[in-house]
């Protein structure tokens, strides 16, 4: 790999620098610093190895996200301690997400007992302003300020959308350390309009000083950067066991790339006529991350080689879900769904002459069948994306993400309109 050339100093920080790329406009290095602060930098601190630890923290995290499919600023991972990233003009807010009240939300909000859990999760933005301790804002503060970065005005609009996906960024990494048996408790965020494309994306680091991470759930195992803002002194030993505990996470960060548990979707199609149907789904699952097989077999024509097909994966203990394609009459359905104990989509391929009496066959099943019917392709991979979701993380978060998106891109085609319309 070609060195990098590093051109001035876009910014610095308490904890990183940003440098410009001179080969690559509109991308930056991000630089993480061996040091950690705590209330607004009054307590200060060199933590030797902290800049590695960091990058390896975010560089997991925003890989997460990304292939979740959240649009993020993170490109890749440079070094040991520093990442590339799109070049943004950052929004000066803090954006917090709660799941259990604690820390500063006990001191503004009199009354409310520590572990408080919010169904929904409790949004607030805080301005970042060192001078005056970083005020909490109201969404109107945030309206009336007008800002405007590389070309685009904070409205409405703008704030909705972060608004929305701080909560499906929280909701996907709460979901990620569920598996390692850690409570996601509150974490913050930052977002950057990209200088190119105008987009707002997450930007800035996801690290171990944005979050609180409880194992167990338990306070008093506490892993984040609390522990050293709670330091009564810092002493070379309690440095230790801060760091200890900052590795700690940096490792077992990389254990949420991993899924859990791998499914499998098995198509069955009546014939190979029903091909480009069957492609759509297969296509759909690889989406999600989930193997698809394909195979041909008519429960009219051959019923004992239906039935060895579907023994052949119902033997090797993977979890799987059959999906149905049988045009006209549709037996392969109700005759998987009679004789297996995994769940069975129906998704008949309908033409426009018989599709109408076609699809009783999918929808009247025998008594004692629990097999459902999905038109489309994309939906029928769906769900049994939505089914595998249950206990994978990875194929969960796609779907949360996928979510956010749709709504996004609504919202932001109905500006679009306005605009137009004005």
């Amino acid at each position: 790999e070609a060195a990098l050339k590093i051109g001035q100093k876009l910014n610095e920080g308490k904890t990183k620098q940003i440098f410009e790329l001179v080969d690559q406009p509109g991308l930056v290095l991000v630089q993480s610093k061996d040091q950690i602060t705590a209330g607004n930098a009054v307590r200060k601190d060199q933590m030797e190895g902290k800049a590695a630890i960091a990058n390896k923290t975010t560089s997991c995290v925003f890989k997460l996200l990304q292939e979740s499919g959240i649009k993020t600023a993170f490109v890749k991972q440079h070094s040991d301690t520093a990442f590339i990233a799109t070049h943004c003009e950052m929004i000066p807010i803090e954006w917090v997400c709660r799941r259990v009240a604690t820390g500063s939300f006990l001191k503004r909000n009199p009354g409310v007992k520590e572990g408080y859990r919010f169904t929904p999760l409790k949004m607030e933005m805080f301005f970042k302003d060192d001078a005056n301790n970083d005020p909490q804002w109201s969404e109107e503060q945030l309206l009336e300020s007008k800002f405007c970065l590389a070309g685009l005005t904070i409205s409405q609009c703008e704030v909705d959308i972060m608004n929305r996906s701080t909560v499906a960024i929280f909701e996907i990494l709460e979901k990620a350390w569920a598996t390692q048996n850690c409570t996601l408790v509150d974490m913050k965020i930052e977002f950057g309009v990209n200088v190119k494309t105008q987009e707002i994306v997450l930007a800035d680091v996801i690290d171990n000083d944005s979050w609180r991470l409880w194992p167990a759930g338990d306070r008093s195992q506490q892993k984040d950067k609390q522990v050293y803002r709670d330091l009564k002194e810092v002493t070379p030993e309690a440095m230790q066991m801060v760091k200890r505990n900052f590795e700690w996470v940096s490792e077992r960060v990389k254990l949420l790339l991993e899924p859990q548990a791998s499914g499998r979707v098995v198509v069955l199609m009546g014939s190979t006529s029903d091909m480009a149907h069957c492609e759509k789904i297969r296509k759909a699952c690889t989406s999600y991350g989930i193997m698809c097989i394909l195979r041909v077999t008519s429960a009219h024509k051959g019923p004992d080689e239906t039935l060895r097909i579907k023994a052949e994966y119902e033997g090797d203990g993977v979890p799987t879900v059959f999906v149905a394609v049988a045009g006209r009459s549709n037996g392969l359905g109700p005759v998987m769904s009679g004789n297996t104990a995994y769940p069975v989509i129906n998704c008949p391929p309908l033409t426009p002459d018989w599709g109408a009496q076609d699809v009783w066959s999918s929808l009247r099943m025998p008594s004692g069948l629990g097999c459902s019917t999905v038109l489309s392709p994309d939906a029928a991979a769906q769900f049994a994306a939505q089914i595998f979701g249950l206990t994978d993380h990875l194929v969960w978060c796609k779907l949360r993400a996928s979510m956010l998106n749709t709504w996004v891109s609504l919202k932001l085609a109905d500006k679009k309109l306005q605009a137009c319309s004005l």
